[in-house]
């Protein structure tokens, strides 16, 4: 692997763990809000939570645009305080990722949520416990998995970002040409068929690995979900 597709690869990671991770906080509240709380604007905010999901991704890359570009509406008052421009750098990439990552690891939480049995938690707050350790002990735990699953499909979105990125970070080598970037780039040059068979077999074993970590933890989870319901019992 030369130079220029290692330095692809590792961009492409570092992209998509940067997403997945900044998203964790920002999921978490928007799927506790749909999970376990009432409110007008809910379905509004259901909506505007999985639009990434069903807009044209080029159409999310404008809007980021529109809102966090140079003349846009943050994005002028940031370059104004600080002089710091958003788009066309590595962290507009990350923050394309960012959106349309964010309503796969939302959602799954949010099932996660909705599919907890409430009655543990209300037991152990009877029992004296406060709310930070019912949420340690027993919300957390048993809610992790469907965080793993949504973030491993956040990973893997990300990872496989075009639209969004090509629009708002542009396609500039070592800072925002990531792997399906890279793979674009390099269909306009004859004779890279080479490079691009290999960017997509390394792209379909990092999403596989990605994967198979995520059911390697799934299983370990319900083990142990399992051994802790044998002990109570």
């Amino acid at each position: 692997m030369n130079h220029e597709l290692a330095t692809t690869v590792l961009l492409s990671l570092r992209i998509s763990f940067l997403a997945v991770l900044l998203d964790i906080p920002l999921a978490a509240g928007a799927a506790w809000l749909l999970a376990r709380s009432e409110f007008r604007g809910k379905l509004i905010l259901d909506g505007i939570v999985h639009l990434p999901l069903v807009m044209p991704p080029i159409t999310t890359g404008f809007l980021l645009l529109l809102i966090l570009g140079k003349n846009g509406v943050i994005g002028n008052l940031v370059y104004s305080l600080t002089g710091i421009r958003i788009a066309f750098t590595s962290a507009a990439a990350v923050i394309a990722s960012m959106v349309v990552a964010f309503p796969l690891i939302t959602r799954s939480l949010r099932l996660s949520l909705e599919m907890l049995d409430r009655r543990m938690e209300s037991i152990a707050a009877t029992l004296g416990a406060s709310p930070f350790e019912v949420a340690r002990r027993i919300t957390i735990p048993l809610v992790l998995p469907g965080l793993i699953n949504g973030l491993t499909l956040g990973f893997a979105r990300s990872l496989g970002e075009f639209g969004a990125t090509i629009i708002f970070a542009g396609n500039i080598a070592g800072e925002t040409r990531t792997i399906p970037l890279s793979i674009f780039s390099s269909l306009q040059v004859p004779g890279s068929e080479s490079r691009v068979v290999l960017l997509i077999l390394i792209s379909i074993s990092i999403s596989f690995a990605a994967i198979w970590v995520s059911e390697v933890f799934n299983r370990k989870m319900k083990r142990l979900s399992a051994f802790r319901k044998g002990a109570a019992a």
